[in-house]
C-alpha cells in the first residue's frame, strides 16, 4: 500500500472508480462498544428526507446507489461494509457523508478506527484515514465522498459528536423516532474542525423531495437474550415488505476438549458447510422444509412465502447463508421454525461463534448470538416466528439438539418441535 493513501484530517484525493466498497474498520477487544457504519446522501448540506440515511435499519437507498452489507469479523478484526454506487447516485446528491457510530460506550474506548475506499471492482485500495484521537465521542464523520467538477473525491473529515447516532442523524435533517428528544447538537469541543479547504455546507434552497418512509426512522435495535427472549414485529414497524434472516459464523481461536480436532480441521480446511432452513406450517394446515437440500429454496411469491438466498460455504468470509420471509403474506404464515444443520466439515457446533440477524425492511434489526455449543450437536433451532392474531412474533430459541444415532437433523427437529412430517433423504 503506498503511503500516499494514508490521509490526514481534512485532505482529499480523487476516487477513479465506478463502485466502491466503504469499509470501516476497528479492533474487537473487550470492553469496546459495537461500532455502526452509516451513510447520508445530501444535497447542499441536508437530506431531503428520512430516505437518504442508509445504515443498519434502512440498509438500502431507494436509487440503489449506497447499501449497509453489514459486519464481518476476521481474527481481531471488525470491519462494517457499505458499498457505493456512483453510476446510480441521482443528480441532485453532491454529497455522501459516511459516519460511524458507538453502542454501547464512546470512540475512545475504540482502538485502530479507520475508513477506508476500495474499488469494488478491482479491489484497490484508494484512500484509508485512521481515527487516533477520540475520547468522549459517540458518533464520527470519518470522510465523506463529494462531487466536484463531475468528480468523485473522498475527504479525511474526523468530526466528532457526544450525542450518538441520533445527534448526527438530526444534524443533517433526518426525523428520528426515539423516547426522548434531542436537539440538533454541536460537534464535540475538543473535535478539530474540518481543514479550511473542506467548504461550509451552503445554505440553500430546499431540495426536491426524496420519497419518505412512512415513519420517522428507528435507531433502535433489538437484541435478543434469555432473560428477554421475544420481540413482537408490529411493535417494531415490521408489518410489511420482507423479512432478511442471515446467519453468519466464525471459528473460535482456541481448541479444546473434543472440539479440538474440529476446530483445527475447519481453520485449515475452510469446508466448513452450514445450511440454513426454515420448516414452515400454512394456515390452510400445509407444512414443508426449506432448504438446500433437494433444491427446495421455497418462493417468495407463492407458498411458502419465504425463499433461501442460496447455499454460502464461507460463513464470515462472505455474506454468511439469508433467508427472505415475505411479510406482505404473513397472514398465510401460522408458524416458520428457523434452524441451522451442518452439511459437511464438522460433527459439531462446538468452537463455533454464530450470530443471527432478523432484519425487517421497515424496522428495527432483531438479533442474537448462539451461546456455545457444550454437546454434539449438528442441528440448532435458531428462532420461532408465530402469527399472533395477524402479528409475527419472533422467538429466540438457540436450542442445540443431538440427533440419535441414524436419525437425521431435519427429524430431529422436527419431532422436537412437533411439526409432524414425513421425511426421505435428500442431497444437493
Amino acid at each position: 500500500m503506498g503511503a500516499s493513501m494514508i490521509m490526514q484530517k481534512g485532505t482529499n484525493v480523487p476516487v477513479p472508480a465506478g463502485s466502491v466498497r466503504v469499509e470501516l474498520g476497528w479492533r474487537a477487544a473487550a470492553g469496546t462498544p459495537d461500532v455502526d457504519g452509516s451513510a447520508l446522501l445530501l444535497v447542499s448540506g441536508k437530506v431531503r428526507s428520512d430516505a437518504d440515511f442508509v445504515f443498519y435499519n434502512q440498509p438500502a437507498h431507494a436509487s440503489g446507489a449506497v447499501r449497509h452489507e453489514g459486519k464481518r469479523t476476521a481474527g481481531d478484526g471488525v470491519t462494517d461494509t457499505l458499498t457505493v454506487d456512483f453510476g446510480r447516485v441521482e443528480p441532485a446528491i453532491d454529497r455522501i457523508v459516511v459516519a460511524a457510530s458507538a453502542d454501547g460506550g464512546t470512540f475512545g474506548r475504540v482502538s485502530g478506527l479507520y475508513v477506508r475506499i476500495v474499488d469494488a471492482a478491482g479491489g484497490a485500495e484508494l484512500a484509508r484515514f485512521d481515527s487516533t484521537d477520540a475520547t468522549v465521542e459517540t458518533a464520527f464523520i470519518l470522510g465523506e465522498l463529494y462531487l466536484r467538477q463531475g468528480a468523485w473525491k473522498f475527504r479525511a473529515v474526523g468530526q466528532g459528536y457526544g450525542t450518538g447516532l441520533e445527534g448526527l442523524a438530526t444534524d443533517f435533517g433526518i426525523s428520528v423516532d426515539e423516547p426522548q428528544s434531542a436537539p440538533a447538537p454541536a460537534p464535540a469541543a475538543h473535535a478539530a474542525p474540518v481543514a479550511a479547504s473542506a467548504p461550509a455546507a451552503p445554505v440553500a434552497p430546499p431540495a426536491p423531495p426524496a420519497p419518505a418512509p412512512s415513519q420517522p426512522v428507528r435507531l433502535t435495535k433489538i437484541t435478543l437474550t434469555k432473560a428477554a427472549p421475544s420481540v413482537s414485529l408490529a411493535k417494531q414497524g415490521g408489518t410489511s415488505g420482507s423479512l432478511r434472516v442471515n446467519l453468519n459464523w466464525e471459528v473460535r481461536k482456541q481448541f479444546k476438549g473434543w472440539g479440538a480436532k474440529l476446530g483445527r480441521a475447519v481453520a485449515m480446511h475452510g469446508d466448513l458447510d452450514l445450511d440454513l432452513c426454515a420448516l414452515y406450517e400454512l394456515t390452510d394446515g400445509r407444512k414443508g422444509v426449506v432448504q438446500a437440500l433437494g433444491n427446495a429454496f421455497g418462493s417468495l411469491s407463492q407458498p411458502p412465502f419465504i425463499h433461501l438466498d442460496g447455499d454460502d460455504r464461507t460463513g464470515s468470509l462472505s455474506s454468511g447463508e439469508n433467508m427472505t420471509v415475505n411479510l406482505d403474506r404473513k397472514d398465510l404464515l401460522r408458524r416458520v421454525l428457523i434452524f441451522v444443520t451442518i452439511y459437511e466439515g464438522a460433527r459439531s457446533f462446538a468452537d463455533l461463534h454464530a450470530t443471527v440477524t432478523l432484519q425487517p425492511q421497515n424496522g428495527a434489526a432483531i438479533d442474537f448470538s448462539l451461546d456455545e455449543c457444550t454437546v454434539p450437536s449438528t442441528v440448532c433451532a435458531l428462532a420461532l416466528i408465530t402469527n399472533n392474531g395477524g402479528d409475527l412474533t419472533v422467538q429466540r430459541e438457540a436450542r442445540y439438539l443431538v440427533p440419535d444415532r441414524g436419525v437425521s437433523p431435519q427429524r430431529t427437529i422436527d419431532a422436537a418441535y412437533g411439526w409432524g412430517m414425513n421425511w426421505t433423504p435428500g442431497r444437493k
